[in-house]
């Protein structure tokens, strides 16, 4: 009687014991990260030139604009210090190259150099084997590390002068103080009408592993960027910035074992100016975070973990729109090339 107990109890612990064991394993199946449907279109290689790169060479660059729908000198008094340098001959592109600074910046801003082609009567960055019959250096009044200063504008001074003496030019500075007011008054707008917009999606229940997010994303048309953790939606033109940028834990990426890597919080951005409106970043933006919450099961909500409605959303809309028609208004459209040097 004693051993038929003693073998029950043993067989109705092992019951026990695998039980735990089953539920244990259901449990920690369940609170796995999501994977990518292996049957499903893998994520998307990232694209030549694609990522936290994609945007147009600024002046201080030292390269010639790309064709791009814009075709404006990189100089432009709307937001430059411009100093003119007149020149007794015309001088060679090689020449201008080899005076050029070693350093296109002068503290936190660009500087940068234009000649007027001889043969086209436009100004240009210094190419080789081209002449140039005028010359001029310019630093920018303000971007987003603050406004032209008395100290940049010293050194923006001293560096045009010995660019200038190189090639043999006579430069023509502006007053400094109207300048630095210029600068000051630049900054102000540009710091009361910058606008960077970020949308969280939280995971509702099981949270979501790499390649499950870049398998999503990448149904939307993200590409992997260049750091990891992030993701871009490319604009519809080459070598302009990103429209959207998607961002998450970037340890997550480079886990050892990205199956078992959990990401419950993904960010989504749009950088307002360096966005033109003809993308129509701002639907994009939403319409992306509604996707990726439904198909992803998450919920869209803001940096104070606050759900977004959709009358909230409507609300940013309308006031994307009027920010937009004040920076049209000041010749400093959103995805214009100057707004995206000032805005940077």
């Amino acid at each position: 009687m004693s051993s038929t107990l003693q073998i029950g109890l043993a067989v109705a612990g092992g019951v026990v014991l695998a039980a735990v064991v089953a539920h244990g394993a259901w449990s920690s199946r369940r609170n796995a990260p999501r994977r990518p449907d292996p049957v499903a279109e893998p994520a998307l290689p990232p694209e030549p030139g694609a990522g936290d790169e994609r945007r147009e060479p600024a002046f201080d660059d030292g390269l010639p604009l790309p064709a791009a729908p814009e075709r404006r000198p990189a100089l432009d008094g709307l937001i430059d210090v411009i100093a003119p340098i007149a020149l007794e001959s015309p001088v060679s592109g090689d020449a201008v190259l080899a005076a050029l600074p070693a350093t296109r910046r002068v503290g936190s801003k660009p500087f940068g150099v234009e000649g007027r082609n001889a043969a086209t009567q436009q100004w240009e960055a210094p190419q080789a084997g081209q002449r140039y019959e005028a010359l001029q250096a310019g630093v920018q009044l303000a971007n987003r590390t603050g406004a032209l200063n008395e100290i940049e504008f010293s050194e923006f001074v001293m560096k045009a002068q010995a660019f200038a003496d190189a090639v043999n030019g006579a430069p023509e500075f502006p007053d400094m103080r109207e300048q630095v007011a210029r600068a000051r008054e630049l900054d102000q707008f540009a710091s009361a009408h910058d606008a960077q917009l970020s949308f969280t999606l939280r995971a509702r229940n099981a949270a979501w592993s790499p390649g499950y997010l870049h398998q999503h994303a990448a149904r939307l048309g993200f590409v992997p960027g260049l750091i990891p953790g992030r993701m871009v939606l490319p604009a519809a033109t080459p070598g302009l910035p990103h429209v959207l940028g998607l961002a998450f834990d970037p340890q997550a990426a480079l886990s050892d074992d990205p199956d078992h890597a959990a990401i419950r919080v993904v960010t989504l951005t749009l950088d307002v100016p360096q966005v033109g409106r003809a993308e129509q970043p701002f639907v994009r933006m939403r319409e992306a975070a509604a996707a990726l919450a439904e198909a992803m099961d998450g919920v869209v909500t803001d940096d104070a973990s606050r759900p977004l409605a959709r009358e909230a959303m409507d609300v940013i809309g309308a006031e994307l729109e009027q920010l937009y028609d004040t920076l049209d208004a000041r010749e400093l459209s959103a995805g214009s090339a100057l707004a995206r040097r000032l805005f940077s």
